[in-house]
Order: structure tokens, then C-alpha cells, then sequence
């Protein structure tokens, strides 16, 4: 079972357009299908049904659709070191 961090990490990992769900597996151990079973628990039922329509058949969301040689799934500048001086 995941904690509540693990929980958030996963729900904001399946709703950046360029994880696949083969990266929350191989980190989380849940398949898919588990995955969308914890997004319609923590999710809006409209939020949810909004998530479904984008990530069905998306090609970035499913490592065996994605173009050869893409090998990550976020942008280099996706993490970027957040300054302290805000």
C-alpha cells in the first residue's frame, strides 16, 4: 500500500502528459489499471473523466506508442532548481 506522499507522487506523475505508465509501474509497482483506480478515488469525477479523454491512446503515456529514441519521460527543464530569492 502506498503512503500519502507515494499516493500524490503517482497521481502527479499519470497527469504529466509525458510519463508513461510503464515508469509509474516500474517505480510504484502499479499497473495501469491500479492507476486508474487511484486517480477516479482522488479525483473530481469530472477532473477524472477530463484526465481519461487526454491520456487514452496518447502516445507519450504508453512506452510501446512512443516515437524510437525517446528514452525519458519529462522535459530537461522540467526540474530545474527553484531559486531561494522569491
Amino acid at each position: 500500500m502506498l503512503d500519502e506522499e507515494q499516493q500524490s507522487r503517482v497521481i502527479e506523475m499519470a497527469w504529466e502528459d509525458r510519463t508513461p505508465f510503464e515508469a509509474i509501474e516500474r517505480l510504484y509497482g502499479l499497473p495501469e489499471k491500479e492507476v486508474i483506480k487511484l486517480m477516479r478515488k482522488n479525483l473530481k469525477q469530472k477532473t477524472f473523466k477530463n484526465w481519461r479523454a487526454r491520456v487514452s491512446g496518447r502516445k507519450t503515456k504508453h512506452a510501446s506508442l512512443r516515437p524510437e529514441g525517446v528514452d525519458r519521460g519529462y522535459c530537461p527543464s522540467q526540474y530545474k532548481v527553484k531559486s531561494a530569492n522569491k
